[in-house]
């Protein structure tokens, strides 16, 4: 159990950290689905991001296979956010009177949860080498403000009990 500190370091984590399992609303049954990796995929090179992947619904038995090149990441927080891959919407998320809060599993929403409760927030050193935009510092104004703070908590919890819900 990770006592809590405070203080949030940045992990240096980006969108596509979080892209190997994506939780959507179903299609057909409009209940939980996942977007994976396709286990057919015999090529490990390339990019993470253009891999083939998978639909599948435990609900109502839906599968898919993805395997074009075009892949559309969610572009903001004005409207509801879908997957890269199928376009179907994300189960992870909830309007609040700012914008959309949106993850695509539970690690990228626990994720944005630690780093929205903390008061101390770190960021890594300029200096130091590795990437620099990461997913915390791309995270809307809206959510990082103080002021929120209580506010993108509650939908946070919110956005856990849906998960747990279904």
């Amino acid at each position: 159990m990770v006592l809590f500190s405070g203080r949030f370091r940045d992990p240096r984590t980006t969108e596509y950290d979080f892209i190997s399992l994506i939780i959507v609303r179903c299609p057909g049954c409009q209940e939980t689905a996942r977007v994976v990796p396709a286990p057919e995929d015999s090529d490990p090179g390339g990019r993470i991001l253009f891999r083939p992947r998978r639909l599948i619904c435990r609900g109502c038995g839906l599968s898919r296979v993805w395997s074009g090149r075009c892949v559309a990441l969610p572009a903001g927080t004005a409207q509801p956010a879908t997957d890269p891959y199928f376009g179907l919407p994300l189960w992870l998320q909830v309007a609040t009177r700012h914008g959309w809060l949106w993850a695509y599993n539970p690690e990228h929403l626990d994720l944005i949860r630690r780093f929205v409760q903390a008061p101390l927030r770190e960021r890594a050193p300029w200096y130091d080498t590795g990437q620099k935009m990461t997913l915390v510092a791309r995270l809307p104004t809206w959510i990082k403000r103080a002021k929120h703070r209580d506010e993108i908590l509650r939908a946070v919890s919110r956005v856990q009990a849906s998960l747990v819900a279904a």
